[in-house]
């Protein structure tokens, strides 16, 4: 059965932060701050208001994602605890409730950190796959952490700083030349671990360069795995939709991996940058929105989690009469 998923749908919060300022508030240096802003290409960070709720951000995109369908389950993926934000042990009905989807099951998947929602939508792929699965049948994915209720939790060390933003796919079953709904095609994924880095937040700084120069291969097997599961090889590949980290990081990536950096879409660094395992699936929607896109077009998406985690899922865009729109923040 072929699998695909609809148009992406991003939600904001109305304000961000200079990440300059973040960083002087958890303590950090001159130097690293300047390392921050200059060299990563981080600048800005989405930030909830004090009357702003990341459950509203996450029912929003959620109802966009279904555009009036229904889902028979809901899986979200986050990094955090739920109870270090707003949501709460009721969490799981109020938002049933709020996108009309009482009957739903409902999954949290987390402590893959922010590879977290790539694998809701694997996850959700074999779900579809399962024998009792009837035709057009959907899964809701979601997305989203409050990076900024906490600094230190948002502050990751010499790599990055997370903000508060949601995100919504529907992850659909459908014959063989797709059915309606779908956008992009799902080809293949793959996934990976190195249980090295387990300490992840704690770890020591032998232990974080470590990860640096471990995580460029980790996810470049992972990359090429993926491809080759398409049927691909990476030469072929239209489009890379990065974990919004850093662009250093990324340009390592290219150098080893041979892809041109012109095809890592890293336009959202400076003004968005990274927001936990919702990055890929939102340059996915910006290069959409944009027009950078064509049918065809082969893009694999990529999440990376402390821990250490990695998830790759490779989609193929489908042509669609209707506008682009819709998933915008």
């Amino acid at each position: 059965m072929n699998v695909g998923l609809s148009r992406v749908a991003v939600r904001l919060p109305a304000h961000s932060e200079p990440v300059d300022e973040i960083l002087a508030r958890a303590g950090r240096g001159t130097l690293e701050r300047r390392m921050f802003t200059k060299v990563y290409g981080l600048r800005q960070s989405p930030t909830l208001a004090a009357d702003e709720r990341m459950e509203d951000l996450l029912a929003e995109a959620g109802a966009a994602a279904l555009d009036g369908g229904t889902a028979s389950l809901v899986l979200y993926g986050h990094t955090l605890l739920m109870a270090e934000g707003d949501l709460g042990d009721d969490f799981p009905d109020r938002l049933r409730r709020r996108l009309g989807l009482d009957d739903s099951r409902f999954f949290g998947v987390s402590h893959v950190n922010c590879a977290s929602v790539l694998r809701c939508v694997e996850l959700a792929r074999r779900y579809l796959r399962r024998p009792e699965s009837g035709p057009g049948e959907a899964v809701l994915v979601l997305g989203g952490d409050q990076g900024s209720v906490n600094d230190g939790a948002r502050y990751i060390p010499g790599t990055t700083v997370s903000g508060d933003t949601a995100v919504g796919v529907v992850v659909r079953g459908g014959g063989q030349d797709g059915s309606p709904g779908h956008r992009y095609r799902y080809l293949s994924g793959a996934g990976a671990r190195d249980a090295r880095f387990h300490r992840n937040m704690r770890m020591t700084e032998e232990e974080v360069a470590l990860f640096s120069r471990v995580c460029s291969e980790l996810v470049l097997s992972t990359v090429r795995r993926a491809v080759a599961a398409a049927g691909l090889t990476p030469d072929r590949l239209d489009w890379v939709m990065p974990h919004l980290s850093n662009r250093m990081f990324w340009r390592s990536f290219s150098a080893l991996s041979g892809i041109p950096a012109d095809r890592i879409c890293l336009d959202l660094i400076a003004e968005r940058g990274h927001n936990f395992g919702g990055d890929a699936l939102m340059a996915l929607e910006h290069a959409d929105r944009t027009g950078r896109l064509s049918p065809g077009d082969r893009c694999v998406l990529v999440a990376i989690g402390q821990g250490a985690y990695v998830q790759a899922t490779v989609v193929e865009v489908v042509a669609d009469e209707r506008a682009a729109g819709g998933g915008g923040g």
